[in-house]
């Protein structure tokens, strides 16, 4: 009896400090460049971050870098400090994840938008083509001029494979619809440069366009303030940036890193956490397009009903949207 009740105390007291540890996290999210108030993808990071601490009350510690130098430095501080799990936003920081990471093998670290291969990391990626179809059958059909635009940030597969969805939803609402696109810059600059993103977007719109899409992060809110100065549409991305220019934003595409964030705490708290690589898309609502007080006005019940049918269709592997990254390609 005796022993079995020590046998009774010992796996207690494990559970109590699986327990414990499950609950006493220390949740850390290092922001990719462009900060995480930039309205659009770092500031999902924010939002999924804040909700929760509002839903817990666990807090967390971030971290905005400046310049590429700090990523390491960021991940490494948090570590030290016993952050985790530790998220790193942006494929940018990919390398300094991997060195870090296998340096603190006990942290659990996160990255969005790309793959670290350790057993410590989850990567986290989306199927951005598949929103991005939508948006692009929504912007073929709000079009009157028959001719549409993107505006990349940096030139990276990743963004062309937001270009190469988007191109291919709007051919297939409008076969013959034209389509402008520029990407703004090669270095992580591309991503805060609200300035050339207007710029981009009035050249398109002076060639005819009348709806534009933005993949850019900060970069691409000069785009929608363009379109809303030109009297035309822009197309939001990452974050509902629909209420920036109420009536002038036709949509956005939703890239739901907000939920990749709650969940990869949430999971550390219940201590279910797992490694490996998550791919979210339209099935799993890592991806979907907005539609609110802000932009029902432009809707039409058609282009609802288009949009809706799309959803379903490529959920059911009806429709299957072309993806850029394996060969580098897009016929569209």
């Amino acid at each position: 009896m005796k022993k079995f009740l020590t046998i009774s105390a010992a796996i207690a007291g494990v559970a109590f400090s699986a327990s414990a540890m499950a609950a006493d996290i220390k949740p850390a999210v290092v922001y990719d460049l462009g900060g995480k108030f930039d309205k659009s993808f770092n500031e999902a990071a924010h939002t999924g971050a804040e909700k929760f601490t509002a839903d817990t009350g666990v807090a967390y510690r971030d971290f905005e870098i400046q310049n590429d130098s700090q990523r390491e430095q960021a991940l490494r501080n948090f570590a030290k400090r016993g952050q985790s799990p530790v998220i790193a936003i942006g494929f940018s920081q990919a390398n300094a994840v991997e060195k870090v990471a296998k340096e603190f093998p006990d942290i659990q670290f996160a990255i969005i938008d790309e793959v670290v291969d350790l057993p410590n990391v989850r990567s986290i990626k989306f199927k951005e083509d598949e929103g991005s179809y939508i948006v692009g059958m929504l912007a073929a059909m709000a079009s009157k001029t028959g001719k549409v635009g993107f505006v990349g940030g940096m030139d990276i597969p990743l963004i062309r494979k937001f270009a190469c969805g988007y191109k291919q939803g709007v051919k297939a609402a409008n076969a013959d619809a034209e389509i402008f696109e520029n990407m703004t810059g090669t270095t992580g600059a591309a991503w805060n440069d609200p300035v050339k993103g207007g710029e981009l977007a009035m050249s398109q719109f002076d060639r005819g366009a009348d709806v534009v899409y933005h993949a850019a992060g900060g970069t691409g809110i000069g785009v929608l303030q363009a379109a809303a100065d030109a009297g035309k549409l822009g197309i939001g991305v990452d974050s509902n940036q629909n209420n920036l220019h109420p009536g002038s934003v036709l949509t956005s595409m939703l890239k739901r890193v907000d939920i990749a964030v709650y969940k990869a705490f949430e999971d550390a708290k219940n201590d279910a956490w797992t490694s490996g690589i998550q791919v979210l898309g339209l099935a799993d609502g890592g991806v979907d397009w907005a539609l609110d007080e802000y932009n029902e006005k432009l809707i039409t019940p058609e282009m609802k009903a288009a949009a809706d049918k799309a959803k379903a269709d490529i959920i059911s592997g009806t429709v299957k949207v072309h993806d850029y990254m394996p060969d580098s390609s897009c016929p569209f």
